[in-house]
């Protein structure tokens, strides 16, 4: 299975910092957000990589490419554990790139990856989303659609006070944490809808999915969304939503980004024990004052 990567999105939720850098490239720890993407994908055995950028994202394919001038450096410095990080990567995975010609949405986004992926199923891994979990997500969704042969959205219940953040998935329970999906709600009012789970930027997708996209109107903005090409596939074949288990971080949001932060910091090996006894510190101060 090919693995696609949608960072062409213009990351407007965190300017000013967005305005030079790519969304993607927001650093968690010691690492861009998009690395660990592609790391997820790796480790559920996803090695064809597809990332679909847009204009401004050049330092997305310069940090997966090689350095010769790092790599030197690095060896005449006996840093190799680093070098071996960097390259260990390389050797793990085929990234190729596509550009997004113009920002005309993520279902745009992922139709562009269509001569790329041909007529097989394909996983979709959102560039700028990060998750927490024993087993990759995107490799809970790859169990799932190997039982049932059909599409799977990962997602996750949000309170009521995000909705607004998300599609959300209205469907009928059809197994222990499986939901038939018969509507998809876009970013709604939280009076509006009856379900709080939420789409969580994990996908496996049959190929039929681009033919509704390819059928779709663009949204009021000029966008064509994939929450509208997620309703149509729905209405004409079956499609399943996935209560998957982990945690998933939007690294779009400034309050994501910092717990994500902490929660890799402290599994770092170099500095979780540091960071565990500074934010104690920290706490305590807060509770004293």
């Amino acid at each position: 299975m090919k693995a696609v990567i949608p960072a062409a999105g213009l990351g407007t939720r965190f300017l000013p910092y967005t305005k030079s850098q790519p969304k993607e490239m927001i650093p968690v720890v010691d690492k861009p957000t998009i690395q660990y993407v592609v790391e997820e994908a790796v480790a559920a055995g996803l090695t064809d990589i597809l990332i679909v950028t847009g204009r401004g994202k050049r330092a997305i394919e310069d940090h997966f490419d090689k350095n010769v001038e790092l790599e030197s450096r690095l060896r005449s410095q006996g840093k190799l554990e680093a070098l071996e990080e960097l390259e260990s990567l390389w050797r793990s995975a085929r990234i190729h790139y596509v550009r997004q010609g113009e920002p005309l949405g993520l279902g745009h986004a992922i139709a562009t990856a269509e001569s790329y992926v041909g007529r097989e199923p394909f996983a979709c891994l959102l560039g700028d989303d990060v998750t927490a979990d024993k087993v990759p997500c995107i490799r809970q969704l790859m169990e799932v659609h190997a039982e049932r042969n059909v599409s799977v959205v990962a997602v996750q219940r949000v309170p009521k006070e995000r909705m607004q953040r998300y599609g959300m998935i209205v469907g009928k329970k059809v197994a222990d944490r499986l939901y038939r999906i018969e509507d998809v709600v876009e970013k709604p009012e939280p009076s509006s809808v009856t379900s709080d789970l939420a789409a969580m930027g994990r996908y496996v997708f049959l190929p039929s999915l681009f033919d509704d996209l390819r059928d779709l109107e663009p949204s009021l903005a000029g966008e064509i969304q994939l929450a509208d090409g997620l309703r149509a596939l729905a209405r004409r074949e079956e499609v399943l939503a996935y209560e998957y288990r982990g945690h998933r971080y939007d690294l779009g949001s400034k309050l994501d980004w910092i717990l994500a932060n902490v929660e890799f910091g402290l599994r770092h090996d170099e500095i979780g024990p540091e960071l565990r006894a500074a934010l104690d510190s920290l706490l305590g101060r807060e509770r004293r004052q």
